[in-house]
């Protein structure tokens, strides 16, 4: 009988017990020393990673349809040397344009078909300069030189 009166008369003073705790008491505590300023909220725009890419028509027999085969440069697993990884999507065509071996842009869209969900975008040529035709170390050939008379 000592044991269990020395037990009762034991008060355990912990507000924990029983679940007489409420919530707000068991968030983070504030510190009072640095008090957290508000953050005001900023509007970030959605980062759109992967929404287009280019690549070059590889078949065009389908109706409104282009299979276009995009090639990226990725890291090998073992050797960490780039390799090229290719990889072919269906592409929508509506007004049938595109032929085999056009550069195209594929645009992300909705879901056209079960595999179709890109739309293919013509890109512009890029416009490289035009060099003249010299030797291998840059010296005009003998034929492109002026002529000379000798009299």
């Amino acid at each position: 009988m000592s044991i269990t009166s020395s037990l009762q008369s034991l008060k355990l003073s912990s507000p924990f017990l029983h679940g007489s705790t409420s919530l707000s008491l068991l968030s983070k505590p504030n510190s009072s020393v640095t008090p957290q300023p508000s953050k005001a909220l900023t509007f970030l725009p959605p980062i759109k990673a992967m929404r287009s890419m280019q690549g070059r028509v590889v078949c065009a027999t389908n109706d409104k349809t282009v299979s276009v085969e995009v090639v990226r440069l990725a890291p090998h697993p073992k050797y960490k040397r780039r390799v090229r990884k290719k990889k072919k999507f269906q592409a929508h065509d509506p007004d049938n344009q595109f032929k085999v071996g056009d550069y195209v842009q594929l645009e992300k869209s909705k879901p056209i078909s079960k595999t179709k969900a890109f739309i293919a975008v013509p890109v512009p040529l890029r416009e490289r300069p035009v060099k003249a035709e010299t030797g291998e170390l840059g010296i005009p050939l003998e034929s492109q030189q002026p002529q000379e008379q000798q009299s």
